[in-house]
């Protein structure tokens, strides 16, 4: 489970996104990887591949399991953007077998 220890926290300030139609809270300074486990929310991407299920998981920028589209803008690390109040993230599902670059 993914908590937030309040007595670690930069900002109390609460900021809103929009991930796939839903309404996100975080705080400001909260990366979007994080503010999404916050919210229960488990599945970043999928693989071009087998379509396999992803979700952040080094929370450093090292593994690249955190590729969501943000604001548009395909294959960002969601794990090293500071998440901003009104911007639109959506999940990186790929088909087996299909393409991408």
């Amino acid at each position: 489970m993914f908590i937030r220890e309040n007595k670690l926290c930069a900002s109390d300030e609460a900021i809103t996104f929009d991930f796939e139609g839903q309404v996100i809270e975080a705080r400001l300074g909260d990366t979007v990887a994080s503010a999404l486990l916050l919210a229960g929310v488990r599945i970043t991407r999928t693989t071009p591949i087998s379509g396999a299920s992803r979700a952040p998981y080094c929370m450093m920028g090292t593994c690249f399991e955190c590729l969501m589209t943000i604001d548009g803008q395909p294959d960002r690390q969601a794990c090293l953007i500071i998440a901003k109040d009104g911007m639109k993230v959506q999940q990186q599902l790929m088909s087996p077998g299909s393409d991408h670059d």
